[in-house]
């Protein structure tokens, strides 16, 4: 994370310096950004840039930071904090609809990510944090449908919770294209996610 010099900064300098980060790691992989073009866009002395982040990677995991946090926000909020007054599949389709939303309406920050989900090694040493707090979140999503008997009482949570995870993640594969999402495919993106929910709601095997 930043050096307290960092947020010591006004916040219009900060906010400067974050959108320059942004605009680079948009634009180009972690290992083919560069911090000559993040340092001259936002006008702070290489020095400075040191005082302020231990290296190119302390950055980066402060922009995936912010954009978890920003995504964050497209969830229907009354949703999260009401959760005993919806089904657990409503709640899914919530969170999955998130993502679309957020795609709409963040393209830059929706290439960071995708870029960041196609080199696996450093996903694993920047994501691993945010990823066990997406499967706590799924965890307890199923704790709470299987005490509504809603679900398979024989599922295994921990298991299940892993693999909603990693379909929220595979959603990017299905529906971006090109670092971004047109708004004329939404009605596509929530076909998909249909698509998924019936999946994971009915399974593959044929019914009596």
């Amino acid at each position: 994370m930043p050096e307290q010099t960092f947020f010591n900064l006004p916040e219009e300098k900060r906010e400067k310096i974050t959108q320059a980060a942004m605009d680079e790691f948009a634009r180009r992989f972690f290992h083919q950004a560069r911090i000559t073009a993040i340092i001259e866009k936002a006008g702070i002395a290489r020095g400075s840039f040191y005082q302020y982040f231990e290296d190119k990677k302390d950055l980066f995991k402060y922009i995936i930071e912010l954009c978890v946090g920003e995504k964050l926000k497209y969830i229907n909020q009354d949703m999260i904090k009401n959760r005993d007054r919806y089904g657990f599949f409503e709640l899914l389709r919530e969170i999955y609809l998130s993502g679309i939303r957020f795609a709409l309406e963040q393209p830059r920050l929706l290439a960071i990510g995708n870029k960041l989900l196609k080199d696996k090694e450093l996903q694993q040493e920047v994501w691993g944090e945010h990823y066990d707090t997406s499967t706590e979140f799924f965890k307890e999503l199923l704790k709470e449908g299987l005490k509504k008997d809603e679900l398979d009482p024989l599922i295994d949570v921990e298991v299940v919770s892993k693999l909603l995870t990693g379909l929220n993640y595979s959603l990017i594969d299905i529906i971006y294209k090109e670092d971004k999402i047109n708004p004329e495919v939404l009605e596509e993106g929530m076909e998909e996610i249909d698509k998924m929910i019936y999946f994971i709601e009915n399974g593959i095997k044929k019914k009596e």
